[in-house]
Order: structure tokens, then C-alpha cells, then sequence
């Protein structure tokens, strides 16, 4: 078994807050009392948080309009309600009750891939009257969705919603939800806005001109030296949003790469696999042995409650000093404070699951390692990813069961793919916005809108995403945690026995070829 993990930023410390004073204002949930705000993408992951924060540290809205489309049969105001079944707003249902949330959460049935975004006139004349705060945060997020496809719903799906919020009679503040990866020619990326890779209305047009087909056979060459299309359509709806700067109370923010929950309401919680949590199931489980990754480097990741929270301190700002008086493009990252390397994650990955919270029907001992040459990489994911799961998924059909390890090799090659661009790539983020935020909030604003390392404990945090993970996506019990301990001892033995026989053979067949007679 590993030894716990050590960290270089832990030596400089975590901060901490002062004394609160009970007649502290919170001066962010006033700047929200009694308005109305338009949501778009409030389903995804970030966009459940996010309305799960306003509705509990900013009680005081008027109302909370969401843009969801029918779904499977369902209309929109049926989904809200599935959505609050989630086990991240029972602590909100608790505070404020389930009925009054219902009430103060209303569904607006509409796409942004439609024209006008499908919203009804009856609705529309709600918005206009209504609302004077607007997020946008819906997005495909699949770095493989095909262009046309990531242009109307990322690129175009902005101009609709720019065309709505120019029709709002009380707009004071239209805030685009972004990313920090979006113009991955700048290794070193400042709050400002940057040319895009081509003009987003040409590109609009040219896309609704073309098939499908058409627009996949010259997508390499649209896209150019950028990585993948979630990139390139969000650098163009960032343009989109510039050129109405003028015209609106429009701002950019710019998360890096969200992952679970830190502080609140439920540490670790995810609604999803990607990204960082799909490697530590994968490697848990034992079916990732590989990685293609510098392992000196880093990445920028932001947990999503941070990220919901630098949200919410933006918009007041905005919203108190006028988009007028501050920057436009704030950045969301983490790497100024804190720089985690590959290697060390993978290490901390590898130890809380060996060790605290380890996974059910593991495949194998996690192990494994980075390689910084691709063949040898390629060498080891053939040898040790898909020549064991072409062997397992060769039993189960001998056995009449339906194979699976082949299946989901398919499934971590393709992520990779998208992963080893980043992971052998390290960009720089300036975040003096948030900087100069931290300085502006008190201590209650800042224990209630955590935008800093505020007593960070990356093995509690790590242990808090695997919980979660097990509970919300792989249905594990904790009561079976202590057999996946005896199971991950059995399979440490297992590990061991069969490095020695593979040792044993071939020093054996040396000893035959060099010195048997």
C-alpha cells in the first residue's frame, strides 16, 4: 500500500476568516432581493448549483425562470420537479420547503437550438417585463460533438439569447458562462477579450447552409490548429457577446475545468464522469493503467461550488458598480493559488482509493503510470488495457454473458484522445478580478461565497468525490465499503503473485537461452 501523499502548496498554508459580526450585510444576496433572473442551462451540472446557491443564500429573489425543453415525454415544468429530487437540493428544501421553491422556480418551455429559442410570446412578454438578470450557461460541453451541431447550440444558441436580452426592459446584468480553455493559442490568458478564430456570423450562416455531412468532411480544416470543436464554438460566442458590450450590461466569465463540490452543500457531488472523475473511477477500478501526460505539468481545475460562487460575487459587483465601471471578462481559475501536478493527483487519486474509500468489483489492483512518450504509452495500453479485456470479454461470450471491458476501453480511448491535449499542455491564467473581489468582501461574504483556499484538505476532498462517486453514479453502498477493502487486499496479493510469476518467467527463460546447456 501507497504512503499518504504530500503536497507543495500545503506548506504555504490555507487562509482563514475572522470573527464574523452578525450585523454584517451580505451585501451579494441584496443585490439579488426582489428580481427576477433568467437561467439558461440550469439542468447541467453547473447550472444545478448555481440555482441551488441563489435559491439558498439568496433567499430574497423574486423568481427564478429556467429555460428547459420537454424531455421523454415530459413537459418542462414536470422536469423542475424531477430536478429537485435531487439530493443536492434536499438541504434548500429543508431551509425553505419544497412547495415555496417550487413556486419561486418556474419553468420557461423552450431550446436554445430553436429560433427565438421556442420561447411562447406569452412567456417572452414575461422575460420582458420581468427579468433583470440573465445567465447563460447552456452548452453542449462534448469536446467530440460534431461542428454544426456545437455552432447552434454553443455559438448561435448565444446570438438568440443576445437578441432576447437587448428586448428586457430591466436589464442590469447578462452574464455569458464561458470557459478558461477557449483560446488555446495563448499559453498566458488575461481577462480580456480575444480575437476569434473566424467570424462567428459567417460561420452561423455557413452551418445552416450545409448538412451535416458537409460541414463534417471540412471540419478539420474549420477548425484548424484548435483541438476539438467545444473550443472553437465558445471562443466564437465570446466574440458574439463582445460586439454587444456597447449595447448591453454584458459580462464574460471564464471557469477552467469545473469538478465536484467542495464545501456545500454536499462535498464531492457530481452529477456526472467527466473529466477528472472518470479518470478516478477508471483508475480505481483497475481498467486504466496508462496515461499519455506530462507528469511535472498541471491543470487548472475549479470546484463547481467556487465556480457558482465567483459567479455570484461577479454579479453583484456588476450589478452595484455598473458594467461601466469594472472589467468585462473575469476569470474563474485556480492555479495562482494552487498548482496541483499530474503526478500528484494521480498519487492522492490512488491513495484515497487504496486506502479510505475503495471501489466495488475492481479489475484490478490500480496501478499503473504516466508515460511521457506516446509509443511506449501505446505499447503499455495494448499490453494492459485491451489484451486483458479482450481476454475477459472472450470468457464472458464463452459463457453466454454479453461482453463489457472492450466496451468501455472504447469509451477511455476516445477520452483520451481529448485528455492528452491538455494533460501535455500547461497554460497560465491571470485572476486579479478575483483578487481584487476577495478585498472588496467581509468576513460573512466571504464565508458564505468561498472564492479562496479557505482551509483546503485535498485528501478530505478527494475521499468526498470517490463517496459520491460510489453513492450518486455507481449505486455503491457504503455498507459494502469494508468487503471492497478486503476485495482491494485480495487483489494487492493477486497484483504482487503475478509481477513475480512474470519476473520468474523471464529471468528463467534468460537463464535458458544464455546459460543451460
Amino acid at each position: 500500500m501507497s504512503t499518504k501523499p504530500k503536497f507543495n502548496f500545503e506548506k504555504e498554508g490555507t487562509l482563514t476568516i475572522g470573527h464574523v459580526d452578525e450585523n454584517e450585510v451580505d451585501r451579494v444576496a441584496e443585490s439579488f432581493k426582489g428580481r427576477s433572473l433568467f437561467i439558461t442551462g440550469g439542468t447541467g451540472f453547473l447550472g444545478k448549483v448555481l440555482v441551488e446557491k441563489l435559491l439558498r443564500s439568496c433567499g430574497g429573489l423574486k423568481r427564478i425562470y429556467l429555460l428547459i425543453r420537454p424531455k421523454k415525454g415530459k413537459d418542462s415544468q414536470e422536469r423542475i420537479k424531477d430536478i429537485f429530487q435531487n439530493v443536492l437540493f434536499d438541504q434548500v428544501k429543508q431551509m425553505r420547503g419544497e412547495q415555496h421553491i417550487l413556486n419561486q422556480v418556474v419553468a420557461i418551455a423552450g431550446d436554445v437550438m430553436l429560433p427565438g429559442l421556442g420561447i411562447s410570446e406569452k412567456d417572452l412578454e414575461t422575460l420582458r417585463n420581468e427579468v433583470s438578470i440573465v445567465y447563460h450557461c447552456a452548452a453542449t460541453v462534448r469536446f467530440d460533438e460534431p461542428l454544426r451541431n456545437a455552432v447552434f447550440m454553443n455559438t448561435r444558441g448565444t446570438k438568440y439569447m443576445l437578441e432576447l436580452a437587448g428586448t428586457l426592459k430591466h436589464l442590469d446584468f447578462f452574464a455569458y458562462c464561458s470557459t478558461a480553455y477557449c483560446h488555446l493559442h495563448v499559453k498566458t490568458l488575461y481577462e480580456k477579450p480575444y480575437d476569434p478564430p473566424a467570424n462567428p456570423h459567417q460561420v452561423i450562416q455557413a452551418c445552416e447552409w450545409l448538412t451535416d455531412e458537409e460541414v463534417s468532411l471540412i471540419e478539420r480544416k474549420i477548425l484548424g490548429d484548435i483541438p476539438n470543436t467545444y473550443a472553437y464554438t465558445k471562443s466564437l460566442a465570446e466574440a458574439l457577446v463582445v460586439e454587444k458590450f456597447s449595447e448591453l450590461p454584458a459580462v464574460i466569465l471564464r471557469p477552467s475545468i469545473v469538478i465536484p463540490i467542495w464545501k456545500e452543500p454536499i462535498p464531492g457531488w457530481t452529477d456526472n464522469i467527466n473529466g477528472p472523475t472518470g479518470l478516478l473511477i477508471g483508475a480505481g477500478k483497475g481498467v486504466i493503467r496508462t496515461m499519455y501526460c506530462n507528469s511535472s505539468g498541471y491543470g487548472d481545475f475549479l470546484p463547481v461550488d467556487v465556480a457558482v460562487n465567483g459567479i455570484l460575487v461577479a454579479s453583484w459587483r456588476n450589478i452595484t458598480a455598473g458594467t461601466d465601471h469594472t472589467n468585462r471578462v473575469a476569470h474563474m481559475t485556480s492555479s495562482n493559488d494552487i498548482k496541483v501536478s499530474w503526478a500528484e493527483i494521480i498519487e492522492l487519486g490512488r491513495w484515497v482509493i487504496e486506502n479510505k474509500v475503495p471501489l466495488n468489483g475492481v479489475a484490478w489492483y490500480p496501478g499503473g503510470s504516466m508515460k511521457s512518450n506516446y509509443y511506449i504509452h501505446y505499447i503499455c495500453m495494448i499490453l494492459f488495457q485491451w489484451l486483458p479485456a479482450l481476454f475477459v470479454d472472450a470468457l464472458l461470450l464463452l459463457f453466454r454473458y454479453p461482453p463489457v471491458l472492450c466496451r468501455v476501453q472504447n469509451r477511455i480511448t476516445k477520452g483520451f484522445e481529448v485528455f492528452e491535449y491538455y494533460a501535455n499542455n500547461v497554460w497560465s491564467f491571470d485572476n486579479s478580478e478575483a483578487v481584487k473581489l476577495r478585498k472588496l468582501m467581509n468576513n460573512k461574504e466571504r464565508k458564505t461565497y468561498v472564492i479562496e483556499k479557505i482551509d483546503l484538505d485535498l485528501i478530505d476532498y478527494f475521499t468526498n468525490c470517490v463517496l459520491c462517486a460510489r453513492r450518486l453514479i455507481l449505486k455503491e453502498s457504503d455498507e459494502s465499503i469494508p468487503a471492497a477493502k478486503r476485495h482491494m487486499k485480495i487483489m494487492w496479493f493477486v497484483d504482487k503473485l503475478f509481477k513475480c510469476m512474470w519476473l520468474f518467467g523471464i529471468l528463467y527463460m534468460l537463464y535458458r537461452c544464455f546459460f543451460a546447456s
